[in-house]
């Protein structure tokens, strides 16, 4: 039988116990028998009143967390979903990768960050902060004010994760989407955008974001040129990025259309102008922005090469 594991992460104080109650009060897990995984001993308690379908146990190290050991629980307890409360200082690869039996089916990774100690952690624990921040299917930033809400959103945490959920819960208690309306990095009203070699990434988020919004619009920019291996015949120039340290780049790749392109060689770097279009390509599986290139040549790289935010 697939057993579904919901995995709350994030460090000490985060607010991954409370999540938790609410979850079992009036959430998903309220009603169905639970096994929940314990890693770490936090200020705050489970609340005795929703654990009546819910068996604790605690996991001491990550070393614990084994199939073998999985599946004893789930032989003793018989539960339909598992919920994992992980110890922020542990790190979630060992376990997604190796810790779990093949029916426990990993379906979502929350992690919840306080927002006043975000910026710490990231620069003493960079590693283990980030490692967070890029699996997360949902992301919560706790405490927030108006100054941490700029803080966080100049970051531009949709480049480290595009996938994620991102909500910021405020310290009045309301809560708002990290994305919002009138973060427009630029002006498209003229039809036109000549893109800033040090703005590649911010202008690669918000159009893979937001494709809809540079339907039709011509753009010229810098790119090192690349021709896809696994999908033939497919032009993919782009840009690496720094997204959390040196040991973390990612190559910001681009579907592109146009004659004469099959003369460039991978890493040359060229200057591109085309229209964007919405379109399904097997590289996005799925839709996503396709350039139609009527102008390319090559060009001078920028002063920057490694795009960083």
């Amino acid at each position: 039988m697939e057993i579904p594991v919901y995995l709350i992460a994030g460090f000490l104080d985060g607010g991954k116990t409370n999540f938790i109650n609410g979850i079992l009060k009036d959430g998903f897990a309220k009603d169905d028998r639970t096994l929940l995984i314990c890693c770490e001993e936090g200020e705050e308690a489970y609340d005795a009143a929703v654990l009546k379908n819910v068996t604790v146990v605690t996991a001491d190290a990550p070393e614990q967390l084994t199939p073998e050991w999985c599946r004893a629980l789930e032989k003793e307890h018989r539960p339909r979903q598992v919920i994992i409360e992980y110890n922020g200082m542990w790190m979630m690869e060992p376990l997604y990768r190796t810790g779990l039996p093949a029916n426990w089916v990993l379906y979502q990774i929350m992690v919840l960050v306080d927002a006043n100690t975000f910026e710490p952690y990231v620069k003493n624990m960079g590693q283990l902060m980030m490692e967070k921040i890029t699996n997360a299917d949902m992301l919560i930033f706790n405490r927030c004010n108006e100054d941490l809400r700029r803080s966080l959103r100049a970051r531009n945490l949709r480049m480290v994760n595009r996938r994620a959920a991102i909500y910021l819960e405020n310290t009045d208690g309301t809560s708002e989407e990290y994305v919002t309306d009138d973060m427009l990095p630029f002006d498209l009203s003229g039809g036109k955008l000549a893109v800033p070699d040090e703005d590649y990434g911010v202008w690669y988020v918000d159009l893979m974001d937001h494709p809809d919004r540079y339907e039709g619009v011509e753009v010229t920019f810098k790119a090192l040129m690349c021709h896809s291996k696994k999908y033939r015949g497919i032009d993919v120039p782009g840009r690496f990025a720094m997204v959390c340290c040196e040991n973390d780049m990612q190559f910001l790749a681009l579907v592109a259309k146009g004659k004469g392109m099959e003369r460039f060689k991978d890493r040359d770097w060229v200057e591109l102008t085309a229209t964007v279009k919405k379109e399904t390509s097997p590289a996005y599986k799925g839709e996503g922005p396709v350039l139609y290139v009527s102008k390319i040549g090559y060009c001078q790289k920028p002063k920057q090469e490694v795009v960083s935010f």
